[in-house]
């Protein structure tokens, strides 16, 4: 299981503070478990990594068995959490260098999460000579960033591929009833999956928005499921050493304390796309009623080398969560030199993760003693099961949090502003001033 360290926040806190906290952490928890707050009716994804059927199971490796050595590339179109819990999988998973070596499985990339026309124009020409088929996930399927990249893609597959052929390269994830791509996956023959009706898109890694992917790239979706529901059993026993309701109870503390940023930080590139989902989770379940945390996302070492002096010196708004991660089996050792002229022989013998780790170590005390309090959840190493683990994690703690700011941790009731906007600038029917 996923350990949460809390010593370098500890001394910020009063007992009576995290005492107070816990209870409003308890109350919370039943609150969620319940059913009985608001959004009471999403949350489906508390029971996922349990309930999840057999057959989307094996839908899902049916797909990936009759993709694998057909097709070189598949584009998952999607935007928010229709891309983001996929795209952090993905990344977290695979080989650094995938993309320049041999692979068995298709090349996985996305599309439809901007509206930038170098891109597209980018993906379509390194789609011109490839094999290629599409995942496209909206719950609606009128969403305008991924439905129009939807659009250009399958104009480009019936161009190249005719009628036929394009309905067996596309897989559509989507509301099981109703919507456009619901409709558009009926009258041409698509192969659909559904996606519950309880699960919002920040919290459906665990459906077909996520496993659909993970499967077609070659990971194991039991593995990660597995993960998940270990996670489960140990965040649904009401205790006070459930670390996702401390963990809830030290971020509303610090709030309280005005502390309104919370920097989520990772020392492997591997999970920089982790803050990247943490980001839409937090933000969109928080950020209501002129209240929430502020999520930012930082990636170290590297960026200790930019911001680092704003973290230490700066003003003093913020506190840090790190996430940190084993590595593999295979060791990277600091080899002897032949003149030392960097002055690094002192580092012989020592492996990068090592170094890594007293980096990580040493960045924790230097924030810490600049009044940037402190905490890290560590995981095993970076897998399926453990990404699992992290994943509900996270989600559970959210929702906890949320519920105990005042807030529903299951709606976006200001993300249509800009949409209603974007579309009556554009001239869509019905949206005109």
């Amino acid at each position: 299981m996923l350990k949460l360290h809390t010593e370098m926040i500890e001394p910020f806190i009063g007992p009576e503070d995290f005492k107070s906290a816990m209870g409003s952490a308890f109350s919370a928890y039943d609150t969620l478990l319940s059913g009985s707050g608001p959004g009471g009716n999403m949350t489906g994804w508390l029971d996922l990594p349990v309930k999840t059927p057999e057959r989307l199971l094996a839908d899902c490796r049916l797909i990936a068995s009759r993709w694998l050595g057909t097709l070189d590339v598949v584009v998952v179109v999607g935007i928010g959490g229709s891309f983001l819990g996929a795209k952090c999988a993905l990344e977290a998973f695979s080989h650094s260098f995938a993309s320049a070596g041999e692979r068995n499985s298709p090349h996985i990339v996305f599309a439809g999460y901007s509206l930038s026309e170098d891109y597209m124009s980018d993906l379509l020409g390194y789609l011109k000579k490839k094999s290629y088929g599409l995942i496209v996930i909206s719950k609606s399927g009128t969403t305008i960033e991924p439905a129009l990249a939807f659009r250009i893609l399958r104009m480009d597959m019936l161009k190249r591929f005719g009628a036929e052929d394009t309905r067996r390269r596309i897989v559509t994830v989507t509301d099981e009833r109703n919507g456009a791509l619901r409709a558009m996956s009926e009258k041409y023959g698509y192969t659909s999956l559904s996606l519950p009706s309880n699960v919002g898109g920040r919290y459906s890694v665990l459906t077909a928005v996520g496993l659909l992917p993970i499967a077609v790239a070659g990971f194991d979706i039991e593995s990660f499921l597995g993960g998940a529901a270990e996670a489960r059993e140990n965040l649904l026993k009401k205790e006070e050493s459930n670390p996702a309701l401390i963990y809830a109870s030290l971020r509303n503390i610090m709030y309280r304390c005005g502390k309104k940023i919370e920097v989520f930080v990772n020392y492997h590139p591997k999970l920089k796309y982790l803050g990247e989902w943490l980001k839409q989770l937090f933000a969109e379940s928080e950020g209501k009623q002129l209240k929430g945390l502020f999520p930012a996302t930082l990636d170290f070492t590297t960026d200790l080398h930019s911001v680092g002096q704003y973290i230490q010196d700066g003003e003093r708004t913020m506190f840090e969560t790190s996430i940190l991660a084993g590595s593999k089996e295979v060791e990277v050792f600091v080899p002897k030199s032949t003149d030392n002229l960097d002055g690094l022989d002192y580092l012989v013998g020592r492996t990068l993760e090592d170094i890594n780790f007293m980096a990580e170590k040493g960045t924790r005390m230097a924030h810490t003693s600049g009044n940037v309090p402190n905490i890290y959840i560590e995981m095993e190493k970076i897998d399926e099961w453990n990404m699992g683990q992290l994943f509900y994690f996270f989600e559970f703690s959210c929702a906890i949090s949320a519920y105990m700011l005042g807030v529903n941790p299951f709606d976006q009731p200001a993300v249509d502003v800009y949409k209603n906007n974007l579309y009556k600038l554009l001239g869509r029917p019905g949206y005109t001033d």
